[in-house]
């Protein structure tokens, strides 16, 4: 199961009972579906960015929880049809780097994922794109 995080903005008029109502309908979601919840956070209300709906503010809510990834796409469904949600982003989170040492030093190595990819050896003369001047699109000088 990998680690995920779901930010959810939620209509600021939406009663508190609503709110909490959408919370834990989401968070039985995950357990039914086979994962675990690690940590739910109300953020409380926060001017957005830019409208969505004609709504300046939204109450923001974080949910960290463990889940199989074939999960993920019925729950962005069932958040993409709810009425109170204004907008929700399901990210996978990154393991940080003490746990990552911490599965090396155990020799759980095949648990571990590459945080950035691997640099190809760049120098190679295949790789190097020389330009000619003459094929250069840049604009020609003013004319007085």
């Amino acid at each position: 199961m990998r680690r995920y995080e779901l930010m959810l903005i939620l209509r600021p008029d939406a009663p508190d009972e609503r709110a909490t109502a959408l919370i834990d309908r989401t968070t039985r979601y995950v357990v039914a579906a086979g994962g675990q919840i690690v940590k739910v956070a109300p953020w409380g209300r926060r001017r957005l960015a830019y409208p969505i709906d004609r709504y300046r503010d939204g109450s923001y809510h974080i949910v960290v929880f463990e889940s199989p990834a074939e999960a993920i796409a019925e729950l962005e469904h069932s958040l993409q049809i709810t009425e109170d949600v204004l907008r929700y982003l399901v990210t996978r989170a990154v393991r940080p780097v003490k746990a990552r040492r911490d599965a090396a030093a155990s020799g759980d190595i095949d648990d571990l994922e590459p945080v950035i990819p691997p640099v190809e050896d760049e120098e190679d003369e295949d790789f190097i794109e020389r330009i000619d001047e003459s094929e250069s699109e840049a604009a020609p000088a003013a004319i007085d």
